[in-house]
């Protein structure tokens, strides 16, 4: 963020600045980057939801297993994106809401209710 601060001329990092910053590297207000999104659309769109195993992911997102659930992973779940289960990952409600997408799914319903 420094270096948009001294791109910008500024002196210090200031909420513009890293408002601007995280916007340029694809970060929104939830903390999300492009991979993130992207595993979330994945879950929810092409898995109606889930669960969805993480071999299943990472082929439709093309991204590695390991890096799947040492980098992304651990992040959605703590900020309550996903949950882990037995079965596989689900999308959380909060997910639905972050996209501007109806929560409908039955199954998906019954487990967050």
């Amino acid at each position: 963020m420094s270096d948009y601060a001294l791109v910008l001329d500024k002196k210090s990092v200031d909420q513009e600045i890293s408002i601007h910053s995280l916007n340029a590297m694809g970060i929104d207000e939830c903390g999300l980057n492009k991979m993130d999104r992207e595993i979330l659309m994945t879950i929810i769109k092409k898995y109606n939801g889930g669960p969805v195993g993480i071999e299943t992911i990472s082929a439709s997102v093309n991204e590695d297993k390991n890096t799947l659930e040492d980098v992304y992973e651990p992040f959605l779940i703590q900020a309550g994106f996903i949950d882990k289960t037995l079965r596989g990952r689900i999308a959380t409600k909060m997910s639905y809401e972050h996209f501007n997408i109806e929560f409908t799914n039955a199954t998906q319903k019954e487990l967050f209710e």
